[in-house]
C-alpha cells in the first residue's frame, strides 16, 4: 500500500509538472533567486508560442524554442519570395511577489529586423537592427505574484530606414539568438548602456612590461543608495592579481578606475590566447550586490604600409577566413553546438583571423574566438549591392541614426573582447547616387570616439575617395572567377601598393565557388553564374591565390570567401539554387572541399595530415592522370594499385605525380607519410569506365 501511495503521489507531481509547465520552470528559478543578493540570468529559451502574422485565428499557434527562424526551410531551399513579415512570439511568466524589490530586466541577443515588446498588452519599447543585443527594464510593467503575458511582434520585411537595405545573404526573421531574464538589485552596475555588460576595459597602454588598464564602470541607481562601494579584482587564472575598492557617491553613475599588470601575459593569438579574469563588484554596507566577470586579455597591435600586421612587437601573418552566421537546416538560428563546431574548423583549417561578415556575431561565438586567439574584423550591416541593383546607402536621418545606434551596440557590447582588433564600417558601397562618403567620416569619427584604441576598416569592391577614410582599407576581388585570372591578384596588390605607398591594404574577400558534385578531369574556367561549379576550379583558384599573397608582406590581412556555403534565396547558381557555393565547407558542414585540405597544408602546423585531392571524381574516363596531393609534410609517397612511385616533395602543401596510367575498372589510390612515430595515410578509388 505504501508504494501505490508513493507512485500516486509522484504521478500526481508528473502531472502538475506537465500542467504548469510553461511558467513553472520560471516560477522556481525566480524563487532560486529569493535570498540570494546578486544578479541571477535566466534563460527564456523554452516554451514559446509562434504564430505568423498574417495569421489572425485563435489556437493558431505553434509550441517553439528559441533560438529560431521562420525562415528555416523556406530561404534555405532558394525560394527567392521567401517570407519576409511579422511574426508573433508569446510566453507567460510568473513573478514571484518577494521579487517586488528586485529589479527584472528583458534582454534579447538577436532579434531580426524590428521587435516590439509588450507585457500584459503594453508596449514597452521598440528595436530596430537584427544583429545587436538589446533590453529593457520590467520592473514597473509586470505585475507580481501572477503570470505575465509576453508578447514579441517581430518584422523582417525590408525597410529603408534599418541597416542592411540589401545583402548577398537571407535576412532571416525571428528570434534567434538566446534571450534571458535579468534579475537584480535596486542598485547594479547597469545593463542598460546599449544592453553592454555596463563594464568597459580600455587598455590605455600596454607592453610586455606594464598594462596600463582603465575601467569605467555604469552604475545604476535609481533610488540614490549611499554607501556604495566599487570593488574591482583582477585574477591570473585562480590567483589574485591585483585588487582595488572605490566608494562610490548615492548620485554617481560612473566611476572610471586605473590600474597596472606588471609583467603582463599577454594574449597572444592562437599561439597564447590567455585571458585574466576581471571581477567587477557593487558593493552596499559590506555586503556584495552585483557582479560582473568579464574577460581581460591584453595585447598590443599596429599595422605597417609595407609589413603588415604586427601583434605584440611582432609580424603576423593574417591568414584569414569569412564566415556568415547561418547553415542548412537551420537558417539563422543556431545553436551553441554550432557555433562551437564552426571554431573547431577555423582551428582545423589553420588560420588565424575571421571577418565576420557582414554583421555582428552572436555573443556566445566571440567568447569563443577570445578563448582559441583568432583575431577578428567585427563590422556593422552596412552593406552595398555587390554585383546587385539598389543601393546599401539611403540620405536620410532615420537611416543614419539607425547606422550609428548600430555601430555603437555593437562596440560597447564586444568592448572587452580581445579577439577583435578591426571595427568594419561598410562593405561594397557607391558613390553614384546618394554618396555616402560623407556619413562613413561621421561613422569613423564615431567608432573612435567609442573606442580609442582599436582600428578601423572596411570592405571596398571601387576605385574612389571611400578607400581612404579608414585607419586601413580592404578590397573584395575575384580575379579568376568573375573575370580575370587567379594569378592576377598578384599584380593587382604590386600597383595598389605602388600607387598608394602610405595606404594599408588587405584583401577582404577571394574565392570562387564550387560543388562537390561536380569535376572536371581537364581543369577549365567555369562560367560564374553557370549551374557548372567545378571543385578542381576552386582548388586551383586558391592554390594560384595563396602563392601570390604568401609573397607580399604588405598586405595587412587577406580574408577567403567563404569559410562555409551560405544561404542566399536569390542565386541561381551551381548544383544548389539558393546557394552560394564559395565555401571551403559545405552548407552542412559535413564536407570539406579540396581547397580546404590545401589552406590546411599551408596553415596547419600542429599534426602531419595527407589528402588526395580530385577524390570525389570517382568516375573516370581518361586513363592518363596527374595525382595530386595536399599534405603539410616535406615528402610524400604515392602507390596506384600497389605500385609505389615514389617519394616526392612539394610546393606550398601540394605534391604532383603527373602521367599516372590508371587501368580498366577499379583503381586504388594511396598517399602516405612518416614520421618517427607515426604512419600517416589517405586512400581512394577511382574507376575507369572508358578509355579516352
Amino acid at each position: 500500500m505504501l508504494l501505490v501511495s508513493l507512485y500516486k503521489q509522484r504521478l500526481f507531481k508528473l502531472v502538475y509538472m506537465k500542467l504548469f509547465s510553461k511558467s513553472l520552470l520560471i516560477y522556481v528559478l525566480l524563487f532560486a533567486y529569493l535570498g540570494n543578493a546578486q544578479r541571477k540570468e535566466i534563460s527564456l529559451n523554452k516554451d514559446w508560442q509562434f504564430t505568423e502574422g498574417y495569421k489572425v485565428r485563435k489556437n493558431s499557434s505553434t509550441r517553439i524554442d528559441i533560438p529560431h527562424t521562420w525562415n528555416r526551410t523556406d530561404a534555405t531551399s532558394g525560394k527567392i519570395d521567401y517570407y519576409r513579415g511579422m511574426g508573433n512570439y508569446e510566453k507567460r511568466i510568473f513573478i514571484d511577489s518577494a521579487l517586488i524589490d528586485k529589479r527584472i530586466f528583458l534582454k534579447f541577443n538577436g532579434v531580426n529586423t524590428i521587435a516590439n515588446i509588450f507585457v500584459n498588452g503594453k508596449h514597452i519599447g521598440e528595436h530596430r537592427g537584427g544583429y545587436t543585443a538589446f533590453i529593457f527594464e520590467l520592473t514597473n510593467s509586470v505585475c507580481y505574484g501572477k503570470n505575465n503575458e509576453l508578447l514579441v511582434r517581430v518584422n523582417n520585411a525590408p525597410q529603408l530606414d534599418v541597416m542592411p537595405l540589401l545583402g548577398d545573404f537571407n535576412f532571416y526573421g525571428g528570434i534567434y539568438r538566446d534571450v534571458q531574464l535579468l534579475v537584480t538589485e535596486q542598485a547594479c552596475i547597469s545593463p542598460l548602456d546599449y544592453a553592454s555588460s555596463g563594464v568597459y576595459l580600455s587598455q590605455q597602454k600596454v607592453s610586455t612590461e606594464n598594462a596600463v588598464i582603465e575601467a569605467k564602470i555604469k552604475i545604476s541607481n535609481p533610488k540614490n543608495f549611499s554607501s556604495l562601494k566599487v570593488r574591482i579584482r583582477v585574477f591570473e587564472e585562480e590567483k589574485l592579481k591585483l585588487e582595488k575598492l572605490v566608494n562610490l557617491e548615492a548620485k554617481q553613475k560612473s566611476i572610471a578606475v586605473l590600474f597596472n599588470i606588471y609583467k603582463p601575459r599577454l594574449w597572444n593569438g592562437v599561439d597564447d590566447p590567455f585571458m585574466y579574469n576581471a571581477e567587477i563588484s557593487l558593493e552596499q554596507n559590506g555586503i556584495r550586490i552585483d557582479k560582473v566577470v568579464q574577460a581581460l586579455g591584453l595585447r598590443f597591435y599596429r599595422v605597417d604600409a609595407d609589413k603588415g600586421f604586427f601583434l605584440n612587437g611582432k609580424h603576423l601573418q593574417l591568414k584569414g577566413v569569412c564566415r556568415h552566421q547561418d547553415r542548412s537546416e537551420f537558417g539563422n538560428a543556431l545553436h551553441r553546438e554550432h557555433h562551437k563546431e564552426d571554431i573547431e574548423i577555423i582551428k582545423d583549417i589553420g588560420a588565424n583571423s575571421i571577418r565576420l561578415s557582414y554583421y555582428p556575431h552572436d555573443p556566445y561565438f566571440y567568447n569563443l574566438l577570445d578563448k582559441n586567439g583568432i583575431v577578428a574584423w567585427s563590422e556593422i550591416p552596412f552593406v552595398g549591392p555587390g554585383g546587385y541593383k539598389d543601393k546599401g546607402f539611403v540620405n536620410q536621418s532615420s537611416f543614419k541614426e539607425n547606422g550609428k545606434q548600430q555601430l555603437i551596440e555593437m562596440i560597447r557590447q564586444n568592448f572587452n573582447h580581445p579577439s577583435i582588433i578591426f571595427w568594419g564600417l561598410f562593405n561594397e558601397l557607391k558613390e553614384k547616387g546618394d554618396n555616402p562618403m560623407e556619413y562613413i567620416k561621421e561613422l569613423n569619427k564615431l567608432a573612435h570616439k567609442e573606442d580609442t584604441y582599436r582600428i578601423t576598416t572596411a570592405a571596398s569592391n571601387i576605385t574612389g575617395n571611400l578607400n581612404y577614410i579608414t585607419d586601413l582599407i580592404a578590397w573584395n576581388k575575384y580575379y579568376g572567377w568573375y573575370g580575370g585570372k587567379p594569378n592576377q591578384i598578384g599584380d593587382w596588390a604590386d600597383k595598389t601598393h605602388k600607387k598608394h605607398p602610405n595606404l594599408k591594404i588587405g584583401i577582404s574577400e577571394y574565392g570562387a565557388g564550387a560543388s562537390i558534385y561536380h569535376h572536371d578531369q581537364y581543369l577549365s574556367k567555369p562560367v560564374a553564374n553557370s549551374m557548372w561549379h567545378p571543385e578542381e576550379w576552386q582548388a586551383y583558384f586558391h592554390e594560384e591565390h595563396w602563392k601570390a599573397i604568401d609573397k607580399r608582406a604588405f598586405l595587412w590581412g587577406t580574408y577567403i570567401w567563404n569559410l562555409f556555403d551560405f544561404g542566399a534565396a536569390h542565386r541561381t547558381e551551381g548544383a544548389v539554387i539558393g546557394r552560394n557555393d564559395k565555401g571551403l565547407v559545405s552548407f552542412d558542414r559535413k564536407y570539406k572541399k579540396d581547397a580546404f585540405w590545401f589552406y590546411k597544408a599551408n596553415w596547419y602546423t600542429i599534426e602531419p595530415f595527407v589528402y588526395i585531392a580530385n577524390k570525389r571524381h570517382k568516375l573516370r574516363k581518361i586513363k592518363k592522370t596527374t595525382v595530386k596531393i595536399y599534405s603539410n609534410a616535406k615528402e610524400v609517397e604515392l602507390i596506384v594499385n600497389g605500385k609505389s612511385f615514389g617519394k616526392r616533395k612539394g610546393t606550398y602543401g601540394t605534391f604532383l605525380w603527373p602521367d599516372i596510367n590508371l587501368k580498366q575498372g577499379e583503381n586504388k589510390i594511396e598517399a602516405k607519410i612518416k614520421n618517427k612515430k607515426n604512419l600517416y595515410a589517405d586512400t581512394c578509388y577511382w574507376t575507369l569506365n572508358k578509355i579516352e
